[in-house]
């Protein structure tokens, strides 16, 4: 089973590229920040505060496969609540068990499984042949989170998603549970400087070796 783990901070691309790296190669596609983000809007729609570990381990443990299909999902709502979630001990070990599984037997028969989040590489996959950590400058992510969201017809202020950012990589860098940061024998790409395909070309080339040798 050859799995691609691609770890990175919000807006630095890591979602498009595992994307477009799962359809090249015909393999199964997790963002497992979805988990996340569903368990943290889960626990705000029933009232509840998404740094209450017992209120979050029970709506991680309740989460169905449908709910990562909301579209809510993809609101600043959601992001927020889901970097909160993510910090919690319990949360996290509720979830790594699904993302596992599905890295070992991934749906519809695929040969293969690409997941990217925060601690791919580090906790759930550390025995992944491909990984790939995707950041960028900051400034240059708030820009393209803040054009995304004006794009959509969301209202967005420059600053505040900096600033939005900003709390989140200090949150998702400082937690004592599975903090982000590259995996040892992770690739770092800095998309900073890079367009879409520029950024998966340069993926492609990163990962292409082990994907072969895996395969041998």
């Amino acid at each position: 089973m050859t799995i691609i783990a691609i770890d990175g901070p919000a807006a630095s691309g890591k979602g498009t590229l595992a994307r477009r790296l799962a359809a090249h190669y015909g393999f199964a596609y997790l963002d497992t920040g979805k988990l996340y983000r569903a368990v943290g809007l889960r626990v705000l729609r029933a009232g509840g505060d998404p740094e209450d570990e017992e209120a979050a381990e029970d709506a991680a443990r309740a989460l169905e496969p449908i709910e990562l299909d909301d579209p809510a999902l993809a609101g600043d709502e959601a992001a927020g609540a889901a970097s909160r979630v993510a910090a919690l001990p319990a949360v996290r070990a509720a979830l790594t068990a699904f993302q596992r599984g599905f890295a070992a037997s991934p749906p519809e028969g695929a040969e293969g499984a690409v997941l990217d989040g925060r601690d791919i590489g580090t906790v759930i996959c550390p025995d992944a042949p491909a990984k790939l950590f995707v950041t960028a400058d900051v400034e240059v992510r708030a820009d393209r989170r803040h054009k995304e969201l004006l794009n959509r017809g969301v209202a967005s202020i420059y600053a505040r998603v900096l600033a939005d950012l900003k709390e989140r990589d200090a949150r998702d860098a400082d937690r004592e549970t599975a903090p982000m940061r590259p995996a040892d024998d992770a690739h770092i790409l800095d998309t900073s400087a890079l367009d879409p395909d520029a950024a998966f070309e340069a993926a492609l080339d990163l990962v292409e070796p082990a994907v072969q040798a895996s395969r041998d």
